[in-house]
Formats: structure tokens, C-alpha cells, sequence
């Protein structure tokens, strides 16, 4: 079985779980301290929210200035209705939403969490038996 962990740096850890915490998820506390906490997105997938200082004990460079985009993190959702309570909820938490995208069978909107790191939300709508080749 393959596991996936994505590691994230942020300036406020207690701040980052009470905004995903918001979004609906939960955190795995065998694997949370003060510095480190691992945020559950599905069974094989895990999201590491590490305190910028605890991050950087693992990157080979320095952090990324949070200005920039090193990294668009993409997440399924079940249909539109989903994307869209993910996204209001993420700008009710503190999050911006920035933008929304509507191409053929695809709806997604994107917003930045607290340390502006950009995350993806994406339904896709599964083709007719008419449409495909």
C-alpha cells in the first residue's frame, strides 16, 4: 500500500489546524506535537503542517517565501456543491478564495490557506455514454 504525505510549512501551527480543522478534516494525534501536525485527507493520503523552523530541519534550501507559488495542491471533490462549501468555508476560516474555474466537464475554485499556499478544489463530472470516443 502507497501513502502519500504532503509537508507544509506554516508560521502559526494551532492557527493551520483550526482552519483545516474548519474545512472538515481531522488530524491523526499520534503524529501531532508542538511543531508538527498530520492533517488526514483520506486513508492513504496525509497532509504534514510543520512549524517553519521544524520544516526546514527537512528541505535541502530555504523555505519558500510564502509570496510565491512553489505548488498548487489539487483535491477531489464529489460534485459542485462540495467545491463550493469547501471553498466558502476555507474564506470563512481566514482563507481568500482566488478564483473559479469552469472548463467542459470540470468545476473547481481555488483559494490559499493562511500561510498562501494555493489548494485546488476539482469536481469532474464523468462523461455520457454519448460523449465518449
Amino acid at each position: 500500500m502507497r501513502m502519500i504525505f504532503v509537508n507544509l510549512p506554516v508560521r502559526d501551527l494551532a492557527a493551520s489546524k483550526e482552519f483545516f480543522t474548519g474545512l472538515g478534516f481531522g488530524f491523526n494525534e499520534d503524529y501531532c506535537d508542538d511543531s508538527a501536525a498530520c492533517m488526514v485527507v483520506e486513508d492513504n493520503v496525509f497532509v504534514m503542517l510543520l512549524a517553519e523552523q521544524r520544516f526546514s530541519e527537512f528541505a535541502p534550501g530555504e523555505v519558500a517565501d510564502p509570496d510565491s507559488t512553489e505548488v498548487l495542491l489539487c483535491l477531489s471533490c464529489a460534485s459542485r456543491q462540495e467545491v463550493d462549501d469547501l471553498a466558502e468555508r476555507a474564506a470563512a476560516s481566514g482563507g481568500r478564495v482566488t478564483r473559479t474555474l469552469e472548463q467542459g466537464p470540470m468545476y473547481g475554485r481555488s483559494f490559499t490557506d493562511l500561510d498562501g499556499h494555493c489548494w485546488e478544489l476539482m469536481s469532474m463530472t464523468p462523461p455520457g455514454p454519448l460523449d465518449t470516443v
